[in-house]
This record gives C-alpha cells, structure tokens and sequence, in this order.
C-alpha cells in the first residue's frame, strides 16, 4: 500500500512528507521510502503557529483560520509529494501541534493542571485534507493513548521496534527534533517488546533555534551544522545549574514540549549567563552541551542497561557539533544516524506517522503502554473518507 505520511514538529520548520510503500502486517512490515521533501510554511504562517505555541493569546474565530491554513498547507504538500509517482489510498496526518499538557500525579510529567488526564492539541483538520486530496486520512493520533491516561507521546516506539530492533544489540533509537525523545530497544528475544522503554528527554533544536533567531535579531533561523557552536566553548557550571530542572528528574513515562522548553526557558537560560559573560558562540556551544548532556543523564539515570548503539534522527542529526559531544559523552558506545542501517533520518518521523495510518486501517494498535504510560493498546487516529 502506498501511504503519506505528513508531520510538522515543535521546531516548526515546515512539513516533512514521505511517500512510503508499506507491505506486511503488526511488527512484520516492511517499508520503502519511495519520495520525502520538506515543505516549509509561509512565512506569516509560521510566525503565527510559533505566537499560538509561545501562548499569546488568539479567539476562537483566529484559531479556525489557522487551523484551516495548516489543513490547506498539508493537503498540498500531500499532492505535492506524489508527482511523478504512484498515487497513494492513505494519508497519515500529525498535523501541527499547539499545545501539550502531560496527565498529572506522581511520575507522569512536568503538569501543574488538576487533571489527571493529559491534553493536547494539533490542529490541521482531517476531513478537509482527505476532501481537499481525495485520499482517505488519518489524523488526530494522539488523542485515543491520552484518553488511556497516556501521554499521547511518544509515539513512534512501536515503529521503531519493527523497523529497528535487532536480534544482538540493545539500542537506543534518538530523536532530535525541536524536542528530544528516545526509544529504548532490548535484544529482539523472548518478552522483548514489554522491555521497550521511550521518553521525552528535553530539548533539541528548539531552545537552540530560539537561541540563533535571538542572536541575530532574526537573520538567521538555525545553526548549520552545529558551526556556530562549535566555534564557542560550553560554560559546564551553567549546564550543572540548567540540569537540575526538575524535568530531566522526573522518571518516565514523561513528555514534554514548547509550553516548557520554549521563549520564557530561553530567556532565563540567557539571564543566567549574564554572570558568565559569555560570547554568543559561548552561549550556543552551551545550549547544545545541556541537550546533549541532558540526554546522556537519562540514559544513565532511567536505563536498565546502557545501549550497544545509538542512532541519531531528526534534524538534530544533522547538527554535526551535537552529534560529536554526544560521541563524547557516550564514550565507547557507537553514535551513528538510522541513515546508517537503512532509514532516512531526516524522514523518520514522517515515515512513522505513514505506519500508524496503515496500522490504523489495519485494526492494529499503534502505542505502547511502557513508552507512553497509557494503561492498554488502542487503535491511534480518527478515518476521514473523501
């Protein structure tokens, strides 16, 4: 079956399109990326989603306007991506999330509501994308695992065991996205899948993005390749200081997003550095020193065991200076990218929300309970037809 999958993250950068072809049923699948392109937002678009994340406050007639823009952008990166090739029966759409509350109590997030329930918000509408393609989609993913007490995130784990897992090595599947999340996998063997551990750990690109737009008054949206960084020298009292936010502390199942990582944690990173006098490739080289050190932290403090490996996906992987202090951090356990083993890294997450669509239609759940607390399988997503 030929399935898009379609997704725009926490960095907001655009929206990433796979074209995947999906055979086989449950774990036993197999995929081919036949095409992925990224589509970026219209500019005005995307400052509008960035304002509504940041929680300035809009009515609801603004809220359908976007919500309405984001369906129209994702319906034509759809179209878009199946030029020239063969047209595809699914759509899997994330759509664009605004807004995300973990459920509260005990050790289920950094949620200071009275719900015990978690909430989140990505709008994008189904029904107009699949009326807008002619193309059946999935939409609204997240929303069935909260409903379980789950915390609708992370949700690619279930992908990652049946495209990553490996009979002889323990791995750790990392995603470096806007924010980070990993996917523990155990040896593929005995009662492995209930082994299977996923967590948000913090920040990736996000605070550093910020970083870069604050720095150069908005010239400039990203640090290529991580160079900026790399160029400055990491203040580790700072990272030390920044580490003790009671996030990276908490046990998972845990998620997190721009309502804590965002502009008001970036400006109190750059309040803290004041002391430090540091340069603005100081201060970079020591954002990215907390998201790599912060991702080392929860391995070692959440982990049964250590990976064999790691590999690297998102956009974060491609931030060469993050990869190289990860290496070093991690000492003598290989860090590579899923690019090295056969997956596109830059289309990963892309891919996985092409995979829940066709579990979705195939009856077969799409979470895992140990990654997002949730307390049973469900079905992810709600069907539009055309």
């Amino acid at each position: 079956m030929i399935v898009i999958g379609l997704i725009s993250g926490t960095s907001v950068d655009g929206i990433d399109a796979a074209l995947v072809d999906i055979s086989g049923t449950n774990l036993d699948i197999k995929i081919e990326l036949v095409a992925g392109a990224t589509y970026p937002y219209p500019a005005d678009l995307r400052e509008r989603i960035l304002a509504v994340c940041a929680g300035v406050a809009i009515s609801m007639a603004e809220l359908a306007e976007l919500d309405d823009a984001i369906a129209f952008a994702f319906a034509q990166a759809a179209q878009n991506i199946q030029i020239g090739h063969e047209k595809a029966t699914l759509i899997g759409s994330h759509g664009q999330t605004v807004f995300h509350r973990p459920p509260t109590g005990g050790d289920k997030g950094a949620n200071t509501s009275s719900s015990p329930l978690g909430y989140t918000l990505q709008i994008g509408r189904g029904a107009v994308i699949a009326n807008l393609t002619g193309i059946t989609t999935v939409s609204n993913l997240r929303v069935a695992d909260i409903a379980v007490g789950g915390h609708g995130a992370p949700l690619v784990p279930r992908i990652d065991a049946a495209l990553l897992s490996h009979p002889q090595e323990a791995r750790c599947i990392q995603n470096l996205g806007g924010i980070g999340n990993v996917t523990y996998i155990p040896l593929r063997r005995d009662n492995w899948l209930e082994k299977i551990r996923a967590w948000d750990t913090g920040p990736a690109n996000s605070l550093l993005d910020l970083a870069v737009q604050h720095l150069t008054d908005g010239a400039k949206s990203y640090d290529e390749n991580g160079n900026w960084a790399a160029s400055g020298t990491p203040c580790y009292p700072l990272v030390e200081e920044w580490l003790s936010q009671d996030y990276f502390h908490l046990p998972p199942p845990k998620s997190t997003g721009r309502e804590l990582f965002g502009v008001t944690y970036l400006q109190q990173c750059l309040q803290d550095a004041e002391a430090y006098q540091l340069s603005p490739a100081d201060f970079l080289a020591t954002l990215t020193e907390l998201t790599a050190a912060s991702i080392v932290h929860s391995y070692r403090t959440f982990l049964p065991q250590m990976p064999q490996r790691v590999l690297l996906c998102g956009g974060g992987s491609r931030n060469l200076y993050l990869k190289s202090r990860l290496q070093q951090l991690l000492a003598s356990v290989p860090v590579l990218t899923t690019d090295e083993v056969g997956l596109s890294a830059d289309f990963k997450e892309a891919i996985a929300f092409a995979v829940l669509a066709y579990w979705r239609q195939s009856g077969t759940p799409g979470n895992l309970p140990t990654a997002t607390g949730a307390s049973q399988e469900v079905l992810l997503g709600e069907v539009y037809l055309p």
